[in-house]
């Protein structure tokens, strides 16, 4: 196979396998080449000040250079498992527009429209490379740089670490030697092949023993593609105190506090004590030296699995969820597909909840460049997913959630109550860690009432009569409506009712009465 491969492509730097997560992202990039991919991620900055395009430019092509895995086309036909090729050079995807003489009102307009269709554009995994960039200009000293790629290239991690290094380059007009030499991605793909598969699959077996079934919040049949709605929600800074203050007293981590109330509300919206959501990982083994800042996608979709007793107190199932997730550490890198083979379920659930444990400035503010100002100007920066819901957690004096949803599963109010919900679960276990973690409220207290009073009240007045009587008046009121179908037959009001008082003379005639 890797003959054929190198006579297909003769100008090849590399051949590699990919991680357990690439293999599920190409999958998804393969299914339905007619819808959206989920896993397009567009990352938009704005520049201000003097700005020099062709080092701009250069320094894209620099930074494809210093990282081999960017220039990966992803190949699977005809191969008994796919591969990632590395073609020695690339043309540099780079489109340079001009919207300065535009008045205000259509440059907004065209940019806007640019951004939606390259968001929407997808990328041929089988055609290296999975990235584009595209350079705005708006006015003379601003411009918008739209950097999109695949996130089968990167991880969330990676993105702050590329950008920083980019505009480094920039600075530089391009000198590779500007910066360190870079950890090359194929370190860690190699570290891959070397763990104890054997040993991984004995945890997860272990692990998800005994499950019953997978946990979805979604009952109807939903497709594996499609983009996600977002939107952002900040817990109030109060809470988010309480929170950090609880976990610390607990020896918990924040993220093991948001992942058991999120497990504790899927248990009582599905009903059982046994749940199961995702999770993404880092999935840098810290084992690997330089993996801090290597750039590449380390993370991996796993299967976090909540058991309870009913009347146990919350922070015992909290302790034990941290313990149970500190010994499958070392089994991270098992890929999804395989961990659910070995489940005995083609899917385990249909949620995820991410906790983002790395450090970045959530403003995404880089320093001034020969006086070009760069700042975030929206996009995604590696956390869309195709799953129905999900829900990232972001750190900071306020913990903010940002809660994806497919809008052809859910509508947008059902997910604004699933994360008031999940406040009040928070709120509860703050206030009183001890509680038994089933029997938590969920719902407000105006919906307590509309479920247990509002829906119940169905009383009205009914007039006092019998039935005949009251078919007698319906004669009265629609003798040509239809009254009974039965295969070909049909009967009106007044046929139906004719035949009745025909039984009715014939029993009377045969002594039958009231």
């Amino acid at each position: 196979e890797l003959e054929r491969i190198e006579q297909q492509h003769p100008a090849l730097e590399d051949i590699l396998p990919l991680s357990a997560l690439q293999q599920g992202l190409l999958f998804h990039a393969m299914y339905d080449e007619h819808e959206a991919d989920a896993y397009v991620v567009q990352l938009g900055f704005e520049l201000t000040g003097p700005l020099d395009a062709a080092a701009l430019q250069a320094a894209a092509g620099a930074l494809l250079q210093r990282h081999a895995h960017l220039r990966a086309a992803f190949l699977h036909q005809d191969l008994s498992e796919p591969v990632q090729i590395i073609p020695r050079q690339i043309t540099l995807p780079w489109q340079d527009i001009d919207l300065v003489s535009l008045d205000a009102h259509e440059r907004e307009a065209r940019l806007a429209s640019f951004l939606e269709q390259d968001r929407l554009q997808p990328f041929d995994p089988a055609h290296a490379p999975l990235l584009r960039f595209a350079l705005i200009r708006l006015a003379p000293q601003r411009a918008r740089f739209v950097f999109t790629s695949h996130h089968i290239l990167l991880d969330g991690w990676s993105m702050p670490i590329l950008i920083k290094e980019l505009f480094a380059l920039y600075a530089s007009r391009g000198n590779p030697a500007s910066l360190a030499p870079a950890t090359p991605y194929r370190n860690y793909l190699a570290w891959s092949k070397q763990q104890d598969r054997a040993a991984a699959e004995q945890a997860w077996r272990e692990a998800l023993a005994g499950l019953q079934e997978p946990t979805r919040l979604v009952t109807a049949q939903a497709s594996t593609s499609g983009r996600q709605s977002s939107f952002a929600f900040s817990l109030p800074q109060a809470l988010t105190e309480a929170l950090t203050r609880q976990a610390r007293q607990h020896s918990l981590t924040l993220n093991t506090l948001m992942q058991g109330a999120w497990g504790a509300l899927l248990a009582r919206l599905t009903g059982r004590q046994d749940v199961v959501f995702g999770i993404t990982v880092s999935g840098r083994p810290p084992e690997l030296t330089g993996v801090e800042a290597m750039v590449g996608l380390f993370i991996n979709t796993l299967p976090l699995r909540l058991q309870f007793q009913s009347d146990e107190p919350a922070a015992q199932v909290l302790a034990r969820l941290q313990d149970e997730q500190s010994s499958l550490i070392a089994h991270q890198h098992l890929g999804l597909s395989d961990i659910q083979r070995l489940s005995g379920f083609s899917s385990l659930f249909d949620t995820l909840f991410v906790f983002e444990n790395y450090p970045v400035d959530p403003k995404g503010r880089q320093p001034s460049y020969n006086g070009l100002e760069v700042a975030r100007a929206g996009g995604s920066g590696g956390d869309t997913t195709h799953y129905p819901l999900s829900i990232a957690v972001i750190p900071g004096a306020q913990l903010q959630l940002r809660v994806g949803y497919r809008p052809d599963l859910f509508e947008r109010s059902a997910v604004d109550q699933l994360v008031a919900r999940l406040q009040r679960v928070l709120e509860a276990v703050v206030a009183d860690p001890a509680q038994p973690i089933g029997h938590i409220e969920i719902l407000a207290p105006e919906e307590r009432q509309q479920i247990l009073l509002g829906w119940n009240d169905t009383a009205h007045p009914v007039p006092e009569s019998t039935l005949p009587a009251l078919f007698e008046q319906q004669v009265a009121r629609t003798p040509e409506a239809i009254a009974l179908v039965f295969e070909d037959q049909r009967l009106s009001y007044d046929e139906l009712n004719a035949r009745a008082n025909q039984l009715a003379h014939h029993l009377i005639a045969q002594g039958v009465g009231p």
